[in-house]
């Protein structure tokens, strides 16, 4: 049985799907800090363009399974051959760089979190999210997930993540509920019809229905309430 629910308002969500032929345009971020950006810090800054441009302030919880795992493995590569690294992929090697690029090209000082927790990275960041908005309902909260998959020197990666990005903006004024559940898996559960959670809440938001998802132990599962496409 899922034991824990909450419901969040959506007002607007973007996602950049896996396998785009396109690189994100990102051109509201300054050239001399956009050349030095990885993929998937500009899947990441689009999707959050997407939903929150339009916003003076907003709260932020990026979520990534793996943050800037090529950027750090290519440092952990320098340091093992004796090369000095470099102090700017250092800076932007941290989970929170998105974060700090976001809030800088904005210039808001809004609170932001960093969450990584495994496969279940998207779930926990909707219920951080929650949390805050619960608080405080006057200034709108951010979610984005972004990830890619992490590279074949770390061996298989149980429902490993796409590369990708998720962003939805809580609001008071949404027109769309978003009601969120998850609990412990049960003995002889069915397996789940999407690879991660991030194929199973887009499929939710894309036909406003309800999707599952099943992890190591526990279940997780949305559906969208309200009038209109979402």
């Amino acid at each position: 049985m899922l034991d824990l629910r909450w419901t969040i308002p959506v007002a607007r969500w973007s996602s950049w799907p896996a396998g785009a032929a396109t690189t994100p345009d990102i051109g509201f971020i300054e050239p001399l800090v956009r050349r030095r950006l990885s993929t998937l810090t500009k899947m990441a800054l689009r999707v959050a363009h997407d939903c929150a441009a339009h916003c003076d302030a907003v709260r932020l919880v990026f979520a990534s399974r793996h943050g800037e795992l090529g950027r750090t493995t290519g440092i952990l590569d320098d340091i093992v051959a004796g090369q000095p690294v470099s102090p700017t992929s250092f800076s932007l090697s941290v989970l929170n760089a998105m974060a700090g690029v976001y809030s800088i090209a904005r210039r808001d000082r809004s609170p932001a979190t960093a969450i990584s927790a495994g496969a279940e990275t998207l779930g926990y960041a909707l219920l951080e999210a929650h949390a805050q908005y619960s608080a405080d309902s006057a200034t709108p909260v951010l979610v984005v997930y972004a990830d890619e998959p992490a590279g074949e020197r770390y061996g298989s990666v149980a429902h490993e993540a796409s590369a990708g990005a998720l962003a939805l903006l809580l609001d008071r004024d949404a027109r769309w509920q978003l009601e969120c559940a998850t609990g412990p898996a049960q003995a002889g559960q069915c397996p789940s019809a999407f690879a991660t959670q991030t194929d199973a809440l887009t499929h939710g938001l894309t036909a406003g229905a309800a999707a599952t998802w099943h992890g190591a132990g526990r279940s997780w599962a949305w559906a969208v309430h309200g009038g209109g496409s979402i």
